[in-house]
């Protein structure tokens, strides 16, 4: 018989399971689901299993999602899209409010439900995912609130398509609805295949929060019900939470369809540990960056990099507590680690590290129980370039190596294509504080891990994705402009007169690389034609090596970004100040490309170099109100290489438009100039040489857009494209932006006032930034 004091000498943990008796009433009650689409539940219709996967018991049939399901509920969200718009902020936000209660009043209920279809911890659950759903609706409440005298002029996208992973099911859903509902929009949400019923739960209860009918639509299945949502016309807007190769293939089904598009994805996230931190809490935090939700989370802290002289003693630590972890039935509150989703997965996890032959592999000393389970696994002794320190596993496997100085940390943190998240373990806070910005990553733990809030934008860089979920940067991913567009005009070069007319001393342009003249390395030419048949001149054709050439030269610039905002600011002033020099001459030579005056388009650049310079140390970052005590720091980053398409309509004031912002934000750039009209950009490169810009920052070559946009959208060294081209260029940038999974922004074939007061300012700083959220702790 065991005694009291005999549970004080071991301090074992008896089981404490959770009573799941109102979940499987509400199963039972509903049996099998159809989708949920204009305010009800569809007749259920063929379909596939959903399981526990603690027990592999069948929890509910749910319903395929065919072609025909999706367009019926677009359909809805389209009907119900105009009404929802019309309604105020305030309106919108007292229903949001609504769900956020609601989804409080049912968190048990919830949070069970969960755990039987995901297969965590009950007490990940109740204590992590519920309260932050409901924290997400409360804040969208107060953004919706704010929006219409906050973000004036900024109007809903239309129909948003939300697709969410198994993870997190009810969480990312609110990620996703809660945003798109404030701003107006409605949605069609395509759940996991192994996780739809908390949406489903969901849906039914937002009855009772007074949503309208066609607000938010459900649709359950597999893959190809996704890719039908994402594929659908009738979509303005895809957000996305995901694999980095699901990711990718919805980036090239989108290109070129106008469709706004946001990408959750992948990670492998670097936890460094330096040898002045709290090593046991270090350990403590690890648990919470890999082992929580059995490492199934897209920003775990998979990847240990540990300061070598600690590396031993921090290992040892580890194990030690690795084998205290206690696996077995999530619904048991005793439990730290629960089931894999899917037998799927757990053989991609096995195969994974069996496959691995380097290093030493540690499997946690606890009992297993039958079925989809995997014990906590550490290996260590790995190089940067082995398979699991680069590939993303999704399991309770730690893969560990060390490193000797700060910046051999930084530099084996960035080795990854991957750039969603990253932790920092040290007590000295400057060494924390100055590894943080060198990250290349879109959320940084100082001393922590796996912190998220509603008011803290979340997402990632590189082949994480890109877009943030969360925040005013996030809610600006679910509008735009207000206002109707036009089409681009197509403005063609002048061609050869029958009988031109040639004076003066023969000049051919060159391009602009590295701050220096360089000539094409294709050899070839064109001639620019006035329109009353005057040769203007010569500029070179640039091809893919000319590309590959300044893109090596603004990779090179990088320390740009390194330098204070008030330095940028004086050098666009100082380029401001030369090019107000020769505005006679630029404007004469506008005139001679154009036909027109080009006295007013000179002094609106000349302006807006003013402007940027002006921005360049005021476009500011936030503390975010997290409830903690700490901080975090929405940091605004330079993307790091923008190439450019300039527009042919304002040859002069376009380029500036474009360049002036990036380089104000520390970016270094490739302009690729007027097709119709490019001399007053090879004239003006002879401005930024005279104006102490260092070498690299801006680079620019001619050349036609046709040619360049591929290598420059598929260049692995870009880190953002844009397009404001003539040619209908906009789906070869997005479609060939696939291969690293770069920002883009392009113009679809719609015109934009260069001169215009919308053509400057925040939408430009922020295409030309990333938001960076530093989470710092304070407080003993």
């Amino acid at each position: 018989m065991t005694t009291v004091r005999d549970i004080f000498d071991s301090m074992a943990y008896g089981p404490a399971p959770e009573n799941n008796a109102e979940a499987l009433a509400w199963l039972r009650k509903n049996g099998s689901f159809g989708h949920w689409i204009d305010g009800g539940f569809t007749s259920a219709a063929a379909g596939f299993a959903t399981t526990n996967p603690a027990t592999g018991q069948v929890l509910a049939q749910v319903s395929q999602g065919t072609l025909a399901d999706i367009d019926v509920a677009v359909q809805a969200a389209r009907r119900a899209q105009g009404k929802w718009a019309k309604r105020s902020g305030a309106e919108r936000a007292r229903v949001l409010y609504a769900l956020a209660r609601l989804v409080q009043k049912h968190a048990r209920l919830f949070a069970v439900l969960e755990v039987m279809d995901t297969g965590k911890p009950i007490r990940e659950a109740r204590d992590i995912d519920i309260p932050l759903v409901a924290r997400h609706f409360y804040y969208h409440a107060g953004l919706a609130q704010l929006i219409d005298s906050e973000l004036p002029g900024q109007a809903p996208l239309g129909v948003c398509g939300a697709v969410i992973p198994w993870n997190f099911p009810l969480l990312m859903l609110a990620w996703k609805v809660a945003p798109a509902l404030a701003a107006g929009n409605c949605v069609v949400l395509k759940p996991a295949e192994y996780t739809p019923l908390t949406a489903l739960l969901f849906a039914e209860l937002s009855r009772e929060a007074g949503l309208p009918k066609g607000v938010l639509n459900i649709v359950t299945g597999d893959g190809d019900t996704g890719a039908a949502l994402v594929a659908h016309p009738d979509v303005n807007k895809i957000a996305f939470t995901g694999s980095t190769a699901v990711g990718r293939q919805i980036r090239e089904a989108t290109a070129g369809t106008g469709k706004a598009l946001t990408l959750e994805l992948g990670g492998k996230s670097p936890y460094i540990v330096f040898e002045d931190a709290d090593l046991d809490s270090a350990v403590e935090g690890l648990v919470d960056a890999i082992w929580f939700n059995q490492g199934q989370v897209c920003c775990a802290g998979s990847r240990l990099l540990v300061q070598e002289g600690i590396a031993e003693r921090f290992h040892d630590k580890l194990r030690r507590r690795m084998d205290g972890l206690r696996i077995g039935d999530p619904l048991d509150k005793a439990i730290d680690i629960g089931a894999i989703i899917d037998p799927s997965q757990l053989a991609r996890i096995r195969a994974m590290v069996d496959a691995n032959t380097e290093g030493e592999t540690y499997h946690a000393a606890c009992a297993l129980p039958a079925g989809c389970f995997y014990p906590p696994t550490l290996i260590t002794g790995l190089q940067a370039s082995s398979t699991l320190m680069q590939e993303e596993i999704f399991g309770p496997v730690l893969v560990s190596m060390t490193f000797r100085t700060p910046s051999e940390a930084v530099e084996l943190a960035n080795n990854s294509r991957y750039g969603l998240a990253a932790s920092v373990w040290s007590e000295n806070v400057n060494l924390a504080l100055d590894i943080a910005p060198k990250l290349k990553v879109g959320v940084v733990w100082v001393n922590a891990s796996n912190l998220f809030d509603a008011a803290a934008g979340f997402g990632g860089v590189r082949e994480s994705g890109f877009g943030r979920e969360g925040g005013w940067e996030g809610l600006l991913a679910y509008l735009k402009p207000a206002g109707k567009t036009k089409a681009l005009p197509q403005i063609k070069a002048q061609p050869a007169p029958a009988k031109p007319e040639v004076s003066g001393i023969d000049r051919t342009a060159k391009l602009f690389i590295a701050g220096k003249q360089a000539r094409p390395d294709g050899g070839y030419s064109q001639a620019i034609w006035s329109p009353k048949g005057k040769l203007l001149g010569h500029i070179g054709l640039g091809g893919r090596k000319d590309i590959r050439n300044a893109v090596e030269a603004a990779q090179a610039a990088k320390g740009w970004a390194k330098s204070t905002a008030h330095g940028r600011a004086q050098i666009l002033y100082y380029i401001a100040e030369n090019l107000s020099a020769r505005r006679a001459e630029f404007a004469g030579r506008l005139r001679d490309m154009t036909g027109t005056s080009g006295e007013a388009e000179v002094e609106a650049a000349i302006n807006r170099l003013f402007t940027y310079a002006a921005w360049a140390d005021k476009f500011e970052g936030a503390v975010k109100p997290v409830p903690m005590r700490g901080v975090a720091l929405a940091m605004n980053e330079p993307c790091g290489v923008i190439a450019a398409l300039c527009p042919n309509e304002a040859p002069l004031l376009g380029l500036i438009s474009l360049m002036a912002p990036a380089i104000a934000m520390g970016n270094t750039c490739v302009l690729v100039p007027s097709e119709v009209a490019p001399l007053s950009a090879t004239d003006f490169y002879q401005v930024l040489e005279t104006s102490d810009l260092p070498a690299g920052v801006v680079n620019i070559v001619t050349g036609a857009h046709a040619d360049l946009a591929k290598p420059i959208a598929g260049h692995g060294d870009i880190d953002a494209v844009w397009c404001f081209s003539a040619a209908a260029l906009s789906e070869v940038v997005e479609r060939n932006s696939a291969t690293n999974l770069k920002r883009t922004w392009v113009n679809h074939g719609q015109a934009r006032d260069w001169a215009a007061p919308s053509a400057e300012g925040r939408e430009f700083l922020r295409a030309a930034t990333e938001v960076k959220t530093i989470w710092v702790p304070y407080g003993e």
